[in-house]
Order: C-alpha cells, then structure tokens, then sequence
C-alpha cells in the first residue's frame, strides 16, 4: 500500500498553532522581557478621571515611575501602569477591575478612588489574590480585617473623628449635627465620630444625610431644617462637588453668617486648592482638618515639576500643588515598585479559569501565584514618602500628624495641630490651644454653638395663674400698655438672670383657661414644654423626679424641702409654784441631800473644837441645817477653825454659786419668755391619730402624702394662707405639709400662732423649667449661680419676706435643768467632803488609839461605840502654844483606872468623862492661861504608862 505524503497545508498550520501556544503561554507567564531584557510588571490603575482628584493622582503616579526608575535604574523590573476610568461609579470601577484581571492579568491594582467602589473591588482582588492598594478609599468599614488584599496607603477616617472631637472639645460646646453623604464613604465614619462625641459628653440631636445625587431643592429642604434647630456647629464629611454645592446654598440661606460653625473633614478640605475662589467665597471661616505634609526640600522640588506638566495637561487648572491625595499616590507607586523588586517575577504564573467564558465574565478571573508574596512584601515596606513616613499598619497607612486650618478671603490659613492620642496646639503662639479663628461672619467671640430661639421668632414663656401666694408669682394689670403682666419673686429672680445673658427676646404666655383660671397642674404645665408648646416655663415649680424625665430643670433658686406647719400653745406655768421649773425633781433631790452632807461633815470636824457647833443635840441640828443652807446666799456666821471644814466649805462655796447663777438665769427665761410648743411633732403622729391635713392646691403633695401612708380621705386641698389659718384655727386640720419658702410666707403673716416642723421630705426648691438637653439650662443656671452670689439676690429676697423676724418654736425653747448637767459640780464636792470626813476620823482614832486597845473583849459592840461618842462629844482642850487651834490633851482616866484597880473599862470610860472639866472651866482657864501677864499654874499628872496600867490591872485581879 502507497504511503501519501504529508499535507503543506497542515503542516504550516501546526507550526502557527504552536508558535501561538508559545506566545500565549509568555504572556500569561506574568510579562514578557522589555528593553535590556527588564522584566514588565503590570500594575493597574482605577481612578475617576473626570474628577480633579483622578487626575491629580494620575499624573502623580506617572511621575513615580519615572522618578523610581530614574533613581533605580538598575532594577531588573519595570512598572507598567494600566489606566481604567471607573466613571465615577461603583459599576464603572468593578468593570474596570474585572478588565484588568481578565485581559491585562495584572498583578495589583492602585485604586479604586471612592470607598463605595472599593466594597466591591476588593472582592475581586481575593478572589485573585491581586492586591487592591487604595490611596484615597478612606471609609473605616473598609478594612484588611474583611478583605486581605486590601490596603489603604491613606489615612483611617475613625482617626480624624478624633481630631475633630478634639476640636469640639476645645472650644467647649454641647451639641454638634453631622452633614454626610449617603453612601459608603460618608456612613463609614459615623459610628466612630458618634463614639469620640460620646467620650467627651457631646450630644448629637440629629444627623443630616444627603444624598450623593442631591439636587439643589433636596439641599435646601435639608438646611432648611437645620437652620430651625437651635444647634449651630455643623461637621460636614462629603465629596469636593456636593460639598461645593451644599456650601454654596449654605451661604445663600444666611447659614455662615456670625453664630455658625463649620468644620469639614480632610476629604473636603482641599476644596478651596482645587476649586478656588468659588469654593473659597461660600466657605469663608470654616474650619478644616487634613494630614500635615512638611514642605521638604525635596517636596519643594517636586511640586515645582508637577506644576510645569500638570499645567501643560490641564492649561485651565488653577491648582498650584498636588494636594495629599496626590502626594499618597506617588507614595504608593513607590511602595509597589520596591515589593515587586524584593518579589522577582521570572517564574511567576497567572493561573487561567475557565477559557470558555467571557472575558469579562467574573467567573473568568484567574489567580496570582505572586499575590501572597507580593502583598507581604508590600506590608513591610517602609521609606521616607513625599507625604511623610510611609509605614503600614494592620494593612493601612499609620496616621501621624493633623493641621488644623481656616478658610480666610481666599485660601487657607493654618491655625493648629493635632498629634495623638487627643494633643491640640497653636501653631505661631500657643502650646496647648488654637491661634485666632476666624468664624463664620467674624464675629468678635468664639460662637457659643447654639441660637435658641432660632432667628426672627421669640421665647414663650408658660407662667401659671392660680390664687395663693402672690409673693411668688401673680397677674397683675400694667398701667401704661393695661395688660396684663406677671410679677412676683419667680420673675424678678428669671429676669434679673436674663439681663446678663445676651439671648432673643422672649414673652410670657400664661397658663389659664377661657375663664382665665389655672388650665392645670402644675403637672400638666411643666409637661407643655414637652409637647413643645412653651419652651420654657417661670413660676414657682418645684424641681422633682417624675418631672425631670420628660424636661430639664436649672439649679433650684430657693430654699429646698417640705416642712410641716402646726398650731403653738404657751405650756409655760406662771403659777405659785412656778420658782420650782427651773430645776428637774433630781437636781432638786440632789441639791438637798449635798446641802444636809456638807453641813454633817463640817459639823463632825468642828464640833470638838468649835463652841459654835456645840451644844444640845438640837441646838447642833440646828446649827447643822443652818449653817449648811445659809451658804445658798453666803449669809452662815459661824466660824469654821479646821482647815479641813474650811477646804470643804470653799468647794461647796463654788457649786452653789454655780447652781444660783443657772437657777436664777433659767427661771427669769421660764417667768419672761413664752415657751411656745407645737401641738404636733411629726407626721407619723398625725397619721396614727387619723387627723387631716392640708396642702395648697394643685401641688405634688397629694402623691407626696400618699407615698407617706396618709389616706386620701384625710387629705384637704386649700389655695391661700388665710384658708391655712381658718383650718388650722377651727381645728380642721390638724397640721399643713407644705414647702417650706410658702411656710416662710405665713409664719411672716402670722407670727407667734403657728411654727414649722422639719423638714420631713427633702425637694431641690422652685426651679426653671426648659426642654430636655436645652443648651440655656447651663447658661441660666450658671446665672442663678451669679445671681445668688450678689447683693442683688438679698433684695429680691427683702422684697418677699420683708425685714420681720418671727420667732420660731426652737428659738424660743427653755427646758428645766436636770441632774445630768451638774454632775460633775456634785462629785468634786462629795470627794472633797469625803475625803476630809475620812482624814478627820483617822487622825482622832489614831489618837485615842490606848483607849481602843484597852478595850475588854467581853464588852459588846455597842458598848464601845457608846463610849467612843462619849469620848467624842468632849471639848478638846485647846492649846496654849497655838492660837486658833485646838489640841486634845490626855487625860489622867486610866491612872485612876490603876489606883481603883477593879473598875472595868466602862466605868472608867464612865468616871473618865464625869471627871473631866465642864466646858465653862475649860473656857475660863483657857482665858486664864490667854491673859497676858500671867504665869500658868495648873499642873497636870503626868498618864500613866501603857505598862504601868496593865500591871494595876493585873494586880487588882489578884
């Protein structure tokens, strides 16, 4: 069989394939050589090129190349940009990112330029492996944490939150309105500078969301609404177009006119570079925020070359600089540039899905082999950028320093800085504060942050109308305009702190019904500022709980608490035996009984020595009593010669005084003053009694006395201090429970009828009443504070109360004296007495000690007790060596005792006492012995001895 020969044809068609195979295969093989053998490394780019950011950055990328590669032109790769215009969509860039992954198989992609684009890119990029390096996608909720191939080589935009709370901080204000696009990038912020605002107590009333697409109707219904808030600091974090559009309308409707704030985010700030006067005219005196760039030698010159080619480009660009998103973008070229060198591409592969689908098809999208790798290496990448340290962190760019800057005629002018964690300085003068700022309409201060009320309208002030207490607040008719005005202390108190705080006017609306009565409780008044229909409300009402849920009171202006008002009886006895209050019955007991003590005492010391205490035993109780109750008024007569009497008469002296001086003090206080006594002392005594009480009507008592177990039925509602009278005087009511600045009223009314009793509750007093986080409650009670502390405060309290002092029931009251005050006085004379009674008996029976010895132990007990009075009740014979004493002298008993020889101790005691001297011998030889010139004859037998006595004993024994 003939073999055929091979067809040309085919053959040539085979070599085509497999040169194509080849070429293919090249190209999937991660790029082919370029010139000098370099190898090309496909990166692509995803920006919104119609905007002045996109292209802004892209010529600055393309100078990174070059500037790169001009430095290091010994590196064996080369970047190849791919530039894909995204349109300004989310749709635009996904299908640009879907292109360069399928048709140019790059190996990173710089962008996209929005964060509502990158959400979905960022997928893309995982399902590739491709790293997705955004320089301008700043919105938190896009994280490496989500996505491990995203990187953002800008700033987070939680970490300006924080230089913009500091900002707030600064400069003291309460309420701040965030102004946010609708979408991806303006939502991603908002928790985090909801979170700053709470850490540094910053209420957020309302956020204002526009939407990316807004038109100017949209715009201007939205400002309408916050131009009628009272809030006046607006944080506005958008585009560079919307924001232009809403600043614009802004200043049309007067909202950066003197009272308003403004500060945009770093997104919006570089506004006025890129657009100009236009921008800079709608935003004079807002406040921005952006990432400090320090203007090196080397920014220096680059801005000068960027000018020069951006400028041949755009030849109507009035933008001088590249701003930091621009200078982020060179940044990150460089960084991709370094990691693609550090990775080496000679063997890299781009594995190809499925061939049979579309190439722009998402399930067409292959894989990286240098992806892992790449992105690594990328990740510890750092050098010295043209913004500033290039340094990633958790796969974004480390936020260091803010500048804080004013929008001032037509640019910008630096005013501070901010440095983490919460540091704000100035940045020509101050250290730890702002320079000047000049604010929305340059006004002369810091702008307080709100207007309440807002321009053209005025404050309405709810005041009530009930009967009562007119002190505090009442209707009166003006005699000039014939209106009717309020007047009391509650409006001279609110108007005297108005006239210092530089606010709207305002007008009084009163709170009465067709028949020009109370439309309410007072409940219900203070519940209107809830519902809006007042925005505040003067009168005297009382700062309590429930009330505090639904408004805000300002610091109380009056005395606090609820006392409780009761009749007063004069319980003073002005009878005959009225001397004897001034003393509790033990005082007097006590008294008696040291009177009777102290005059025993100097009657046992003197009686031996002393003729004045002598004589018939009731002579000497006598002598006793008198003398001791005669000290009472210092009137005794009788001599004491002992210094013992004398140191316990000297210390009696001194207690009685004391005791005439308090007698004589408490019962002129008892006999002059009324001792006035409530007739009730508490309110846990009305309620055992079942007795009812009053309140004045329309009050919070009624819930008050229910929580303090009293029955309804025993409740009685009055509305003025002459209906307190007549209830209290006929015995309706047992007491009135009442705040105590009313009490103050009537007891100036009626004084010395009635007395208060309390406080038995606790309230903040009468307070003014304004809606819930209103700015004005600080501001006004900040006033009161002021007010309190000057002269003007005491004559509007003149004015209420008047220059009368009534007595109360505390200050009158004189109770007797008791036991318990003086007890000390009673122990020093009782330890003195008894000290001198023991040391007096001492000293006798020591010196009558041979008597005691000689005792017969067969005598009894009262055998020689007797003989011991007897031998007391003897006059001591005084001595003639001393004068103004008395020395005892021994007598010759128990020599007799001896000689007799049979006489037992009681006879002898017995002939002892018979044979001793009558008192009028011993007073005639004492005045013997005292005369002078005369010679002492008497002679007195020497006593025996102890011995001598004992042996005479012994012998008449025998």
């Amino acid at each position: 069989m003939k073999r055929r020969g091979r067809n040309p044809q085919l053959n040539l068609f085979y070599l085509v394939f497999f040169l194509s195979f080849v070429l293919s295969a090249r190209t999937q093989g991660g790029g082919g050589g370029g010139a000098n053998g370099r190898i090309q490394f496909d990166a692509g780019v995803i920006l919104d090129l119609g905007s002045w950011i996109g292209n802004i950055s892209l010529s600055c990328m393309r100078m990174a190349v070059d500037d790169f590669y001009a430095v290091n032109s010994g590196y064996s790769t080369r970047i190849s940009l791919h530039i894909r215009d995204s349109g300004g969509d989310a749709f635009g860039a996904a299908s640009a990112a879907i292109d360069l992954l399928n048709n140019v198989q790059v190996k990173a992609i710089l962008g996209p330029q929005k964060s509502s684009q990158a959400s979905f890119v960022m997928e893309l990029g995982d399902r590739a492996h491709v790293p997705i390096i955004s320089f301008s996608a700043k919105s938190p909720s896009l994280s490496s944490t989500q996505s491990p191939y995203f990187m953002r080589t800008a700033y987070n935009d939680s970490t300006q939150a924080k230089v913009i709370a500091s900002i707030i901080q600064e400069f003291n204000w309460r309420e701040v309105v965030p102004v946010y696009v609708d979408d991806e990038y303006g939502n991603g912020i908002m928790p985090f500078l909801i979170n700053e605002f709470q850490l540094i107590d910053v209420r957020v009333p309302y956020r204002s969301s526009i939407p990316p697409s807004a038109t100017k109707s949209q715009i201007l219904k939205e400002l309408s609404r916050l131009k009628e808030m009272q809030t006046r600091v607006f944080v506005v974090h958008m585009t560079c177009d919307l924001g232009l559009k809403l600043f614009t309308i802004a200043k049309e409707e007067g909202m950066l006119t003197e009272g308003y704030v403004w500060i945009t985010t770093y997104g919006l700030t570089d506004i006025v570079n890129l657009m100009g006067s236009p921008a800079a005219n709608a935003m004079q005196g807002v406040l921005g925020v952006r990432p400090f760039v320090n203007m090196t030698s080397k920014l220096r010159d680059f801005n000068k070359r960027w000018r020069k080619i951006f400028h041949q480009e755009n030849p109507h660009a009035i933008i001088t600089e590249p701003i930091v998103f621009g200078l982020w973008a060179y940044d990150t070229v460089w960084s991709l540039a370094l990691a693609a060198e550090k990775v080496g591409m000679n063997n890299l592969t781009f594995q190809v899905a499925d061939i049979s689908k579309s190439s722009n098809d998402i399930a067409s999208i292959g894989s990286s082999s240098v992806g892992p790798k790449l992105l690594q290496s990328i990740q510890i990448t750092e050098f010295d950028g043209m913004a500033g340290k290039f340094h990633l962190i958790d796969g974004q760019l480390e936020s260091q320093l803010f500048e804080i800057v004013n929008v001032v005629k037509n640019g910008m002018v630096r005013v501070g800085f901010w440095a983490p964690p919460h540091n704000i300085s100035g940045w020509k003068n101050s250290k730890d504060k702002l320079d000047a700022v000049i604010w929305p309409g340059e006004p002369e201060q810091v702008p307080k942050g709100w207007e309440w009320p807002t321009a053209g309208k005025n404050l309405t002030i709810g005041v009530p109308v009930k009967p009562g207490f007119p002190e505090f607040i009442r209707v009166d008719v003006d005699p000039h305009s014939k209106k009717q005005v309020p007047k009391g202390y509650c409006i001279d108190v609110f108007e005297a702190v108005m006239q210092n705080l530089s606010y709207a006017p305002y007008e009084y609306e009163f709170f009465e019904d067709k028949d020009g009565n109370m439309n309410g409780t007072y409940d219900e008044l203070v519940y209107q500022v809830y519902l809006q229909k007042y925005d505040a409300v003067v009168g005297d009402v009382t700062i309590i709980a429930n009330r505090s849920l639904y408004v805000d009171f300002t610091l109380p202006y009056t005395e606090s608490g609820v006392s409780m008002l009761v009749p007063i009886n004069d319980n003073s006895k002005k009878d005959a035996w009225a001397f004897l209050d001034p003393l509790t019955t033990d005082l007097w007991i006590a008294s008696g009984v040291f009177f009777i003590f102290t005059g025993f005492v100097v009657w046992v010391i003197e009686h031996r020595i002393n003729k004045d205490f002598r004589g018939e035993p009731t002579e000497q109780l006598g002598t006793v009593l008198y003398f001791s109750f005669s000290t009472l008024v210092f009137a005794h007569k009788e001599k004491v010669l002992s210094n013992l009497s004398r140191i316990v008469v000297i210390v009696w002296l001194f207690v009685v005084l004391v005791l005439q001086s308090s007698y004589t003090a408490s019962l002129s206080s008892m006999l002059t003053v009324q001792q006035l006594q409530p007739t009730v002392t508490n309110l846990n005594e009305l309620i055992k009694n079942g007795n009812h009480v009053g309140y004045l009507n329309d009050s919070f008592m009624p819930s008050l006395l229910k929580r303090l177990n009293f029955k309804e039925s025993k409740l009685i509602a009055y509305n003025s201090p002459d209906e307190y009278h007549d209830a209290l005087a006929n015995g309706t009511v047992a007491a009135i429970v009442d705040e105590i600045p009313y009490l103050k009223i009537f007891l100036n009314k009626y004084c010395g009828k009635y007395t208060m009793i309390g406080p038995t509750y606790k309230t903040d007093g009468f307070g003014f009443v304004f809606p819930k986080n209103s700015p004005l409650v600080s501001e006004v009670s900040s006033g009161i504070l002021r007010l309190l502390e000057s002269k003007k405060m005491g004559d509007i309290e003149n004015n209420l109360y008047g220059n009368r002092s009534c007595v109360t029931q505390e200050e009158t009251d004189t109770s007797s004296l008791s036991f318990h005050s003086f007890w000390g006085l009673f122990l020093i004379t009782g330890v003195a007495s008894m000290a001198c009674l023991v040391l007096y008996l001492s000293h006798f029976l020591y010196k009558h000690r041979e008597f005691l010895q000689s005792w017969v132990p067969e005598e009894s007990f009262w055998q020689k007790l007797a003989f011991l009075a007897k031998l007391y009740d003897q006059m001591a014979r005084p001595d003639a060596n001393k004068t103004g004493e008395a020395k005892e002298e021994q007598v010759d008993v128990m020599t007799n005792a001896a000689i007799s020889g049979s006489q037992t101790p009681s006879s002898i005691s017995n002939h002892t006492i018979e044979n001793f001297e009558s008192e009028e011998e011993i007073e005639a030889s004492s005045d013997e012995e005292s005369a002078p010139g005369r010679e002492i004859s008497r002679q007195n037998p020497d006593p025996p001895s102890f011995a001598d006595m004992l042996t005479a004993r012994d012998q008449s024994d025998r």
